[in-house]
């Protein structure tokens, strides 16, 4: 990776941060109006990134952000006060700053017309722009009072101070390369303080034909053009002496920089900059991704050992070489197990980074749909797996979605039902039984069983009789169906149901669990319960037909053994009743073809395992014990298994295939 590829990536970082800030500042401003804390922040997000953006070249993000900037400014000095007509403004330029950044993702060029926006900018409140009263472009240079006083002190020793500008020839082929000699010219006999064109790491290719700089000079202004003039593919050159007031103002301009710097940074939480500087780094996913392969290699050398250990002893019983290798097992499983949790930690992030994407979007809906809701994020502190993270975005999108669409009323219809006109839309995250708990609950009409009940019955999913049957909580659960939806019309958002079979199967390939909670009238809650992580489960080791298999944790319920006779038969399908739930039972060997052990004898393993409300029981041949598993692909060779998530090396270098329950429940359940 070159310099400016490197630059780039932390270009983009840092823009995909700002453009998050400025979200949550305009956001801030739409709900509370008039805030100097939001005004500074959003003037340093914008500021910050027009620095950034004329660094790389960005011309168009970098115009974008100083109008944006300006417009600001004036109301930081109270020429303009904040209203919703701001607000949408400011909201439209940070989708549009979002446009040019995938444009540069993509094709690291920015396509997209932004005129309008700065027209927009610019004569926004009636307050004209500095460049459309005086007919003068403003000078963009930004100086330090000690630059200042360096040109002060060299005035005073016969050095006078003066703005140089120089224009290349058409011809000149390498422009910017030329004016660069120029630079090295004029630091040679010159004080330069400032050049528009900061010429290290520029692509030397590059069309540049004129560059100003502010320098001090002992020879008289008409000689120093003449010399500068005389330099090759010199074709015009500028030389003005500078005005005090001038750059007087431009100093201010910084002073007024570091007083936006100050006022960020006391509103910040108190230590929060020492330790973004000083404590953390960034760390490419690449690099974590290949250490936490590592860790997971280690963890399967150290169920080896284990494995050794003991079939040593076995075989030479409490000799002393083979407690040596019990003490150094020992040692390497703590140790292993210390590394493995350590490396888990620094791929854990704050769900923060995912839930500060939802204002923004609930505050769009909302206004699409004529609707007042409020949202309220707990638990952002709650850290998850990145990859989790990336991975839950999408399924959380779809139910809130729903949730404004068709789970919030109209003010109107809340109001007639004694309601407050403005709904309530609350996400939160929490930690459970070493889980992460995911909980996104409206306080809108509910989901009414009745209506699921017929439209599945419409839709041909099931029938009337069987309909009549169901629970209120089974009937809400066939949301899940393929196809279902309860939907009158097709909208732009979405309506409750649309997709949700998606929903749940992205939460189950996660091994996570999604359950419903819904009152007519009263609202919804979904409950979203998911691993830590993905790369390293704890699994329960089974034996079916002589072949090792892993269930996850996550989603045993029990472990019981069964005497024989006390598995009967309803409609065909064999059931077990636990204390009184009737729950069938599933030979897993039918569906891999393995031949049945013998049970008359004796009591069979049986492992309960649920998904929602759902529970089936897997009759199993032995129960191995628990394990920590690592999960490895099965590759596009073998490509998706139902009801396999992938496999592991076990410790006597055999593979165990690892079930994916919400594909076993499916394959029992179109069997029965």
């Amino acid at each position: 990776m070159d310099d400016l590829s490197e630059f780039r990536a932390v270009y983009l970082e840092e823009l995909e941060e700002q453009l998050q800030c400025m979200d949550e500042e305009v956001l801030r401003l739409e709900k509370e109006g008039q805030s100097d804390a939001a005004i500074s922040r959003l003037f340093r997000a914008a500021h910050t990134l027009k620095g950034s953006s004329a660094a790389m070249g960005y011309e168009k993000m970098k115009i974008l952000t100083h109008e944006m900037e300006h417009l600001l400014d004036n109301v930081r000095n109270r020429k303009l006060a904040v209203n919703k007509a701001m607000t949408n403004l400011f909201f439209k330029c940070s989708d549009g700053m979002k446009r040019l950044q995938a444009e540069i993702i993509n094709t690291n060029s920015e396509r997209s017309n932004m005129e309008h926006l700065i027209r927009e900018l610019q004569s926004f409140g009636g307050i004209s722009h500095p460049a459309e009263a005086s007919g003068v472009q403003p000078q963009i240079a930004i100086f330090t009072h000690e630059v200042l006083q360096s040109l002060q002190e060299q005035a005073e020793l016969g050095r006078v101070p003066a703005w140089v500008s120089v224009t290349i020839c058409q011809s000149c082929e390498m422009k910017l390369a030329r004016l660069s000699l120029i630079d090295c010219r004029l630091r040679e006999t010159e004080n330069v303080y400032w050049s528009d064109t900061a010429f290290e790491g520029h692509d030397m290719e590059e069309n540049v034909i004129q560059n100003r700089w502010l320098l001090s000079t002992v020879l008289p202004l008409d000689e120093l053009g003449s010399r500068i003039g005389e330099m090759t593919d010199v074709d015009e050159v500028l030389v003005d002496a500078c005005d005090w007031t001038e750059l007087q103002a431009a100093a201010s301009l910084d002073e007024q920089d570091e007083q936006v710097r100050a006022e960020s940074e006391s509103i910040a939480p108190p230590g929060h900059f020492e330790k973004a500087k000083g404590q953390t780094i960034r760390v490419n996913v690449e690099r974590l991704e290949n250490m936490m392969n590592l860790v997971g290699e280690l963890v399967i050398a150290q169920t080896r050992i284990q494995q050794m250990e003991k079939a040593f002893y076995q075989k030479f019983g409490p000799d002393e070489a083979v407690e040596e290798l019990g003490h150094l097992s020992d040692h390497l499983t703590r140790t292993i197990g210390e590394l493995q949790e350590s490396v888990m930690k620094v791929r854990m992030l704050p769900i923060e980074q995912l839930f500060n994407r939802f204002p923004r979007m609930v505050r769009d809906l909302a206004h699409i749909l004529h609707k007042e809701v409020e949202l309220v994020i707990e638990g952002k502190e709650t850290e998850l797996d990145r990859t989790l993270i990336e991975d839950i975005g999408d399924p959380l999108i779809h139910l809130i979605r729903n949730a404004i669409d068709h789970g919030i009323e109209e003010p109107d219809k809340r109001l007639d039902a004694g309601k407050p006109a403005k709904g309530t839309l609350r996400i939160s995250a929490s930690h459970e039984d070493n889980q992460v708990l995911i909980t996104i609950q409206d306080d809108g009409a509910g989901i009414d069983p009745e209506r699921i009940r017929q439209s599945a019955v419409a839709k041909g999913i099931i029938q009337a009789a069987e309909a009549a049957l169901l629970k209120d909580q089974d009937a809400v659960h066939l949301i899940f169906h393929p196809g279902f939806s309860t939907a009158q019309q097709i909208s732009d958002v979405s309506g409750r149901g649309v997709g949700m079979d998606i929903v749940r199967t992205e939460i189950e390939r996660m091994n996570g669990l999604i359950q419903i909670e819904t009152n007519i009238g009263t609202g919804t809650l979904f409950r979203i319960r998911l691993p830590l992580t993905l790369a390293i489960i704890t699994g329960l080791l089974v034996d079916i037909g002589g072949r090792i298999f892993i269930i996850p944790m996550s989603s045993v319920s029990e472990i019981v053994r069964i005497a024989p006779e006390h598995i009967s038969t309803v409609g065909g399908m064999p059931v077990v009743t636990i204390r009184n739930q009737v729950i069938p039972v599933s030979w897993l060997h039918d569906y891999f073809h393995y031949e049945r052990r013998d049970h008359r004898s004796r009591q069979i393993p049986i492992v309960i395992v649920g998904r929602g409300d759902k529970r089936i029981a897997l009759a199993v041949d032995e129960l191995i014990g628990n394990q920590e598993i690592v999960i490895k692909s099965l590759g596009r060779y073998m490509g998706n298994i139902e009801g396999i998530s992938g496999g592991t090396i076990l410790g006597d270098g055999r593979v165990g295939l690892i079930l994916e329950i919400g594909g076993i429940i499916k394959l029992v359940t179109r069997s029965a």
